[in-house]
């Protein structure tokens, strides 16, 4: 037995599933790290910029604890997003932040509203604070339910809704009419625009310090390539400010990951040059998945592609055959809305090209 009893909603929390770094799948499949191809996170694999590679190698305070207020950060995003720095707050990856977001509105049992399918940690995150999830499906075509949201918000009144715009994992994008909508609601917009870069339109991030229901979170993740380093952000409506500074880790962004962002944003030429290159591959990568009878392939506005396989083919296996003959990683759903699906991160040409030659053998 053990020496305490846990909290019931703790321990009957299910695990989230995490996507494994490189030299766990290359042992899985007998391959070195460098012969693997990587598509099954949305990382970016370009990696960082030469100036955060070159911060990190001139790294100079590792020994001393970080400003736990990421100001240097904050002033660089401030001018990146163009959002007042005094409403920005920043996380170890914006996972931190939907936490946080969480451990500071909810009650024991107030309600979450969720939109799946879409990004796991929601409702993971709901679970740990012990909310309510309420779920809203999406359409066929990965469309929000607007009614279905606003029914569900008369009956249960969430404190929290979450949406993600473009979603992960099908890279649809949330129309501004119906986000207005939304905002009309008795609740706190959250707003995850992890992808928002590829998408071509604006962020709303702007529009937060003038909307009294809205937070908005982005990540270095994708842009940035510094998945590995954790680093995420999000803009707060000026009211709850204080109560995010209060609750907050003192010391949640390390001096690496500080580092590494500030020098990122300060190489706009690399990143616009990702961002170009990797939805021009989306591109080519969607018109030529597309020659295959068996893939039904999405519109994404994102750095990654999802696909329905026709019945007649075993999606499980073809996700199994990609990694274990050729070295392939790719994502494999089986559930509500996303049965006998696969997404595929945009990689590089080569990447590409390797891809759609395994899949020319089914």
């Amino acid at each position: 037995m053990p020496p305490i009893t846990l909290p019931s909603h703790i321990a009957s929390l299910p695990p989230y599933t995490p996507i494994e770094p490189f030299e766990v799948l290359s042992e899985r499949v007998g391959r070195s790290p460098e012969q693997i191809i990587k598509l099954d996170a949305n990382e970016n694999p370009y990696g960082m910029s030469p100036r955060a590679r070159e911060a990190l190698a001139n790294l100079a305070y590792g020994h001393i604890y970080p400003d736990p207020e990421s100001r240097a950060l904050r002033a660089a995003l401030s001018q990146f997003t163009g959002a007042p720095a005094e409403n920005l707050v920043v996380g170890a990856g914006a996972d931190e932040l939907i936490d946080l977001i969480m451990r500071v509105t909810l009650n024991p049992c107030d309600t979450v509203l969720n939109c799946p399918p879409t990004f796991g940690m929601y409702a993971f995150d709901a679970d740990l604070n012990n909310a309510k999830v309420v779920n809203v499906p999406r359409k066929a075509d990965f469309s929000v339910d607007v009614d279905g949201i606003v029914d569900a918000a008369e009956k249960f009144s969430p404190k929290l809704i979450f949406l993600t715009s473009p979603n992960n994992p099908d890279g649809s994008l949330i129309p501004q009419p119906v986000l207005q909508k939304l905002l009309a609601l008795p609740a706190l917009i959250v707003l995850d625009e992890a992808y928002i870069e590829f998408s071509g339109v604006t962020s709303q991030i702007t529009n937060v310090p003038s909307t009294n229901n809205l937070i908005v979170l982005r990540t270095f993740s994708k842009l940035a390539g510094l998945a590995g380093l954790r680093v995420g952000y999000g803009a707060f409506p000026t009211w709850l400010m204080p109560t995010l500074w209060k609750a907050k880790q003192p010391y949640n962004v390390n001096v690496a990951a500080s580092v590494a962002a500030v020098a990122a944003l300060n190489d706009p030429d690399y990143l616009a040059w990702t961002v170009k290159t990797l939805v021009a591959e989306r591109n080519r990568l969607a018109e030529a998945l597309s020659t295959f009878d068996f893939l039904a392939v999405y519109p994404s506005h994102a750095n990654f592609l999802l696909c329905r396989v026709a019945p007649k083919i075993d999606a499980a296996q073809i996700k199994a055959d990609l990694a274990q003959k050729h070295g392939i990683f790719i994502r494999y759903f089986n559930k509500p809305g996303l049965t006998d699906c696969i997404r595929i991160s945009v990689g590089k040409p080569e990447q590409t090209d390797a891809l759609l030659r395994a899949l020319g053998n089914w």
